[in-house]
């Protein structure tokens, strides 16, 4: 990615000379109108000029009716014009001089119609031919306060502080709604873009702009769907080096969420779960609501993240304790129990009597003094198994709460010189006032987070990313050349243009030469040989029929498990040919496979997924027939280092079965992180020639593990180079 390119097209975007309203009206409600009053209220220093053919005065003022007509050329173009008149609209206004464009206009293939789809690439090619840095279509326009270029068309007074924070998504009321959270809570936002279909500018474009504006500390995206994941990654990572924290919210946890996407970018958007594992990568903090984005930025602009999982608190009642501690097990944080020297300084401010045990129920022997409050601050901060420090009390809404202000104030001073965050939590979230926000802005060095188990899912996901950052920053095995079976795999993908799957047999020689275990077994052409095989493996064993046509073995009845002599195969044999015929199978038999029964161990799911925005991702969880019943995956991007396959093993329940459930003897974790290693080569090698791959089960025990069964499914490349 071109981070230089990206930020100076952002920069005349943000910031342009003048600005020229394409479509310009004054029919009350017009858009047009709505951006002309704003840029005029919010007084853009830049001079504005109107352009529509059929006028020559509008709202009192002069309305060019071309290009030519202006007194000097145009840089930004304003355009609300129907979407029929866009492309060449904007190939003039690039002819004449304009730099960047807002496109409000929509039409360009989200309501899914041929034309729109047509005018929509249309679009995409005259911007890559002029060059233009655009926003849209199929938005709601810009705030970027610095230039005072606000040309979103909100009609609601706008706060022209500029803040610590920038927003930027698909979605223009999400934009909204999310920066009136923001001011609820004391902050604002520096710009918000509506990035709209993102038919020039992509959020990643955005990001790398905002990754360079040293005033930023955060950075909230909103993504439908992304157009570039690679790009997507880089400038977060971008961000991230310059120390910015990029928070997003994903739309796409479901099924309906997905459809809707899909029907508001015209774009197909990816499982969360796929996003997750490229956004962790890049340092990105995923968001599950609005309100967890807005408790996310509270907490990165004044305090950072905390370095670990452990938390010391301090709270003014044993309920409000009893929230903390079931907050934390619900999202993974610890109360560790306090070192010696920790318990003696709080015994001598507490009382050598006290009860005193992480979290504090602190009572009124917290709130003796204003020196047994700060002393209680730095016991905690000072506590080497303490990585954050929490404090109980609510910012005052009204005057009058004089001890409330004092402490407040006091942890400020304290936290100026501290080396680990220090936040106030809430127990439930509530509204502020003009007097709460004002304190706020007092007390910068410290969060307000409100409700225990939002502040707690808050600070866990800051967490998270530290670690997921580290993981990504291990060193990468270095990988040997491909042995040839993948180029004999690519040759063929070459030559097909739909996906297509391999047999069983071929599925498992991909993997065996990756080293990814196998069960004894054979394949036989007829029945006489799967006798000997099974002679030769030894009893039991399990008959599988093996055809490219026959991914799904079970549901034909082409599978016999447990065959313990050699009457049993050859009766097996031919109820496996029975099945096949009566369920119509027509396609192409290699044979029978004939393989060791294995007894014994717990049935995992590994493989790697193609996700339509976020490409090649890796997976691991409990297999098995309940596989999409308890969906107890966990995914991963590749490459898959030896920490990262641990990492992914222990974000998923079957990980309590790997370590010993309930007195079971652990089951081989090496061999499982092997085999995810594996797993991880394939896809450097094949990641753009493969478009699944499904090891279930995958079986594991105490000695080892064995993909049992094995899917491969190759993309036809042919239609793609």
């Amino acid at each position: 990615m071109d981070f230089k390119a990206s930020h100076d097209k952002v920069a005349a975007l943000a910031a342009p000379r003048n600005v020229v309203i394409a479509g310009a009206s004054d029919r009350p409600g017009n858009w047009a109108l709505r951006a002309w009053n704003n840029l005029r209220q919010y007084e853009y220093a830049g001079k504005i000029y109107l352009l529509n053919p059929r006028r020559d005065e509008i709202l009192g003022q002069r309305c060019y009716r071309g290009f030519a007509d202006l007194p000097e050329p145009p840089d930004h173009l304003l355009v609300v014009v129907p979407a029929a008149g866009v492309c060449d609209l904007l190939e003039e206004g690039a002819a004449a001089g304009a730099r960047s464009a807002t496109v409000f206009s929509s039409g360009f293939g989200e309501s899914f119609d041929a034309a729109g789809a047509e005018l929509g690439a249309r679009l995409r090619a005259v911007i890559a031919k002029t060059g233009l840095a655009v926003s849209g279509p199929n938005c709601m326009g810009n705030i970027c306060k610095p230039a005072r270029f606000v040309t979103m068309t909100e009609e609601r007074d706008i706060d022209m502080h500029p803040g610590q924070v920038a927003l930027v998504g698909q979605s223009g009321g999400v934009m909204i709604f999310v920066n009136a959270g923001l001011e609820e809570r004391g902050m604002s936002a520096r710009y918000i873009i509506t990035s709209g279909n993102e038919a020039g500018l992509h959020v990643a474009d955005y990001v790398v702009f905002f990754a360079n504006d040293p005033e930023l500390k955060v950075i909230i995206v909103y993504v439908e769907a992304l157009a570039d994941a690679a790009e997507f990654q880089a400038a977060c990572r971008y961000a991230r080096s310059k120390g910015k924290s990029v928070i997003a919210i994903k739309l796409g946890q479901s099924e309906a969420g997905r459809d809707a996407a899909l029907a508001h970018t015209g774009s197909l958007a990816g499982s969360v779960a796929a996003f997750d594992a490229i956004a962790a990568d890049a340092g990105v903090i995923r968001a599950d609501t609005l309100d967890d984005a807005v408790e996310l930025a509270e907490l990165l602009c004044h305090t950072g993240a905390p370095s670990g999982r452990r938390l010391g608190a301090v709270t003014l009642s044993g309920a409000y304790r009893g929230l903390l501690l079931d907050a934390a097990e619900r999202n993974g944080l610890t109360f560790p129990e306090f070192a010696p020297a920790t318990l003696e300084k709080l015994r001598k401010v507490l009382g050598v009597g006290s009860y005193i045990s992480n979290p504090i129920d602190g009572g009124f022997g917290v709130l003796q003094s204003a020196e047994a409050y700060k002393a209680c601050i730095e016991a905690l901060h000072d506590d080497p198994g303490v990585d954050m420090v929490l404090m109980q009390e609510a910012l005052p809404r009204q005057p009058g709460m004089t001890r409330a202000e004092k402490y407040i104030a006091l942890a400020n001073d304290y936290a100026a010189g501290a080396k680990k965050p220090i936040a106030y939590v809430t127990l439930a979230s509530h509204g502020q006032s003009d007097h709460s926000r004002a304190l706020r802005h007092r007390a910068p060095l410290v969060s307000f987070l409100q409700e225990a188990n939002k502040a707690l899912r808050a600070i866990a996901a800051a967490a998270r990313r530290g670690e997921a950052e580290a993981i990504a920053a291990a060193p990468e095995q270095a990988f040997p050349p491909p042995p040839g079976l993948a180029g004999a795999l690519r040759a063929r993908a070459l030559g097909e243009r739909q996906p297509f799957a391999l047999s069983e047999t071929d599925s498992k020689a991909l993997l065996a030469v990756y080293g990814i275990p196998l069960p004894r077994e054979s394949l036989a052409a007829t029945k006489a040989e799967a006798l000997a095989a099974a002679e030769k493996i030894g009893f039991p064993v399990v008959l599988k029929a093996v055809s490219a046509a026959l991914p799904h073995k079970s549901d034909a009845g082409a599978v016999a498990l447990d065959l313990g002599n050699a009457a049993a195969v050859a009766a097996a044999w031919d109820r496996v040919t029975a099945n096949l015929a009566a369920h119509g199978f027509k396609g192409a038999l290699e044979g029978m496979l004939v393989s060791e029964m294995v007894r014994g161990g717990h049935e995992f799911v590994l493989g790697l997924h193609r996700d339509p925005e976020a490409g090649i991702v890796v997976m691991a969880g409990s297999g098995g027939v309940l596989l999409e019943l308890f969906k107890d995956v966990a995914f991963a991007a590749p490459p898959v280092t030896r920490q990262k396959a641990l990492d992914l093993i222990a974000r998923t329940k079957a990980a309590k079965l790997i370590a010993g459930y309930r007195g079971s003897a652990p089951l081989n974790l090496e061999a499982l992180t092997a085999a995810l290693i594996a797993l991880g080569r394939l896809a450097h090698d094949l990641g753009d020639v493969i478009e699944s791959i499904d090891v279930n089960p995958f079986k594991l025990s105490a000695e080892g593990g064995a993909a049992l069964d094995g899917l491969v499914v190759l993309r036809g490349l042919a239609n793609k180079t």
